[in-house]
C-alpha cells in the first residue's frame, strides 16, 4: 500500500485509504491495539500506521493511553453521515421490532455493499451467534440469507461479475463453495423470492429472508429472521416465520412509498 496504482488515476488519494484502514483495523474483539497491531491489521508499515493514528488522535477519532489505541466516539460520526441521509432504518425498525415479539427472533436489515452486506438496523431477542452483530457489521453476501436475496436481484451481468470475482470460503460444513452451485441456488431464491440459510454461517444458525423492493421493483435492501437450528425443521420454518416476515416487508415497502416524493427517492438511492 506504499505506492499508487497507476490504475487509480492522479486524484487517487492514497493518505485517506491509510486512514480509513487504520480504523477498520479495530473491532468487537480487538477495541485496543498497539502500533505494531494496527499496522499488521492495515496491513501498513508501522511508520504509515503511527502518521495515520498520531493524525485520527488529533482530530478526536482515536485515543490512546498506557501504549494502547482506541476509537473514540467521535468515529460514530462517520457512520451517522450516511444513516441520518437513510429512511430505510426509520421506516424498517418499528416493524422488525414488531417482528421479533411477536416471534421471539432476532431480526434484522441489511443493504448490499460491494461483495458484503452491512447491517442498517438490527433487533436482537436472543443470542444465536458467537460473532456480535451491530449497525455496521458486515458479512461475505454469498453466505448470509439477506446477501443471496440481494444477490440474486441483481443484472444478470452484475450477477455473472460477482461469481466470477467471490472468492467462496467455507465456513462451516454447510457452506457452498461451489460457483455452480452458488448460481443454482441464487437462481431458486430470485424465482421463490426468498432466501433460506442453513448453518452455513456459522454452525446452529438458521435464517431466512426477504428483499424489500422500491417502487420501480429494485431491491434496495433485504430483511431477515434469524433462529437456533434446532428451533424446527424447514416445512415449520416455511409456515411459522415466512408468512410473517413477508408481511413484514410488505409493510415497509408500503411505508417507504407513503414518504413524500423527494424522501423516497434519496432513500432508495441512499440504500
Amino acid at each position: 500500500m506504499s505506492s499508487v496504482d497507476p490504475a487509480q488515476g492522479p486524484d487517487f488519494v492514497q493518505s485517506l485509504v491509510r486512514g480509513l484502514s487504520v480504523i477498520r483495523a479495530f473491532d468487537a474483539d480487538h477495541p485496543r491495539l498497539t502500533l505494531s497491531e494496527v499496522a499488521r491489521s492495515a496491513g501498513l508499515p508501522r511508520a504509515a500506521a503511527r502518521r495515520s493514528l498520531l493524525t485520527l488522535v488529533h482530530l478526536g477519532y482515536v485515543g490512546f493511553a498506557d501504549g494502547l489505541f482506541t476509537l473514540r466516539p467521535r468515529v460514530l460520526e462517520l457512520g451517522y453521515s450516511y444513516l441520518s441521509t437513510m429512511t430505510l432504518p426509520e421506516v424498517a425498525e418499528p416493524h422488525l421490532e414488531r417482528l421479533a415479539a411477536d416471534l421471539h427472533e432476532s431480526s434484522s436489515m441489511s443493504v448490499l455493499d460491494g461483495d458484503d452486506i452491512v447491517y442498517v438496523s438490527r433487533v436482537s431477542t436472543s443470542r444465536v451467534m458467537t460473532i456480535s452483530i451491530s449497525v455496521g457489521t458486515r458479512f461475505p453476501a454469498y453466505v448470509t440469507s439477506m446477501g443471496r436475496v440481494l444477490l440474486a436481484a441483481l443484472p444478470a451481468p452484475a450477477l455473472e461479475e460477482y461469481l466470477q470475482r467471490v472468492v467462496l470460503r467455507q465456513l462451516t460444513a454447510r457452506t457452498i463453495t461451489s460457483r455452480d452451485a452458488l448460481r443454482e441456488e441464487l437462481a431458486r431464491v430470485r424465482a421463490q423470492g426468498w432466501a433460506r440459510v442453513d448453518q452455513e454461517l456459522e454452525e446452529g444458525l438458521h435464517a431466512l429472508a426477504a428483499p424489500v423492493r422500491s417502487r420501480d421493483g429494485r431491491a434496495v435492501a433485504a430483511v431477515n429472521l434469524s433462529t437456533h437450528a434446532s428451533r424446527s425443521g424447514l416445512a415449520s420454518v416455511r409456515r411459522e416465520l415466512l408468512p410473517p416476515l413477508l408481511a413484514t416487508v410488505a409493510r415497509i415497502e408500503a411505508d417507504l412509498d407513503a414518504y413524500p416524493s423527494p424522501r423516497r427517492e434519496q432513500a432508495v438511492v441512499d440504500a
